[in-house]
């Protein structure tokens, strides 16, 4: 029976002794297939060019001097924090992105290809890796011109815009979770808007922590974006490095841990 099966479908065999070369260069295939779609559909990077723009202007002129006195001292609060709301708010594209494929039969035309079965979900988190990059190139930019002016240097800010990359890749595991188990491309972006945005703006990422209510204060202070907020802070303003890296990175470690052995097992049943 298993014979017969094999001979029936001969790209399952092929798959089942696919070697760990073969499995990056799948994957890296399929990560190039979604920058295609990029440059194909490029309202996609919406979120991660025009965004940036609309709120680094929006907050730096509108809440600039009332929070911080005058603008340039806000850029110093402001662009790590939109930088890291960008970013972070732009890794749920790779779960909506996945259930759109799946529901789509797209996931069901890779299972006839002699390819590793996990390339398609590796390809679309790599591929992700690029608009977390462009996010971060351009709100970088748009504070400069700005005259925002980071005391750190710029490997210190080439730093922090790779940790807010890699915090971000491991946040899309989540996102990757639920773009398998979901129902749904919409449900998938409903629930994911519901955590991320009480996240982001219950944080340090637009005004002092201070200044707020002391039981906001408490959640401020555990919430793990502000710790990301505050890493970034202290590379790119301070050319420093303190808890709050350490923080952030071993979070990212966790959810990594967690989360994708969680995907991996839930995709690997759904394909």
């Amino acid at each position: 029976m298993n014979s017969t099966i094999a001979k029936s479908n001969p790209s399952r065999k092929l798959r089942k002794y696919t070697s760990f070369g073969q499995t990056v260069r799948n994957s890296l295939t399929m990560a190039y297939r979604g920058i295609l779609k990029v440059r194909r559909t490029p309202e996609q990077l919406f979120d991660v060019t025009l965004q940036p723009i609309i709120f680094t202007l929006m907050f730096t002129y509108i809440f600039g001097g009332a929070i911080s006195g005058n603008i340039q001292s806000y850029l110093l609060v402001i662009i790590p924090g939109i930088l890291v709301q960008t970013v972070i708010t732009s890794s749920v594209v790779t779960g909506v992105q996945l259930r759109e494929d799946m529901d789509k039969g797209v996931f069901d035309r890779f299972k006839s290809l002699p390819i590793a079965r996990i390339a398609p979900l590796a390809g679309a988190l790599l591929a992700d890796t690029i608009r977390y990059t462009i996010a971060t190139c351009l709100t970088f930019t748009i504070g400069y011109l700005l005259g925002y002016s980071p005391a750190g240097g710029l490997g210190h800010v080439a730093l922090a815009g790779l940790l807010v990359i890699i915090c971000a890749w491991a946040i899309s595991w989540i996102f990757a979770f639920l773009g398998v188990i979901a129902r749904t491309a919409s449900s998938v972006q409903g629930i994911s808007m519901l955590v991320l945005f009480p996240l982001t703006f219950a944080s340090n990422a637009f005004v002092p922590v201070d200044t707020m209510p002391n039981w906001l204060q408490w959640v401020v202070n555990v919430n793990p974006i502000s710790h990301l907020v505050s890493a970034v802070r202290e590379l790119a303003n301070q050319g420093t490095m303190g808890t709050d890296l350490v923080t952030s990175l071993a979070g990212a470690a966790v959810i990594v841990a967690i989360f994708a052995p969680l995907t991996v097992r839930a995709y690997m049943r759904r394909t």
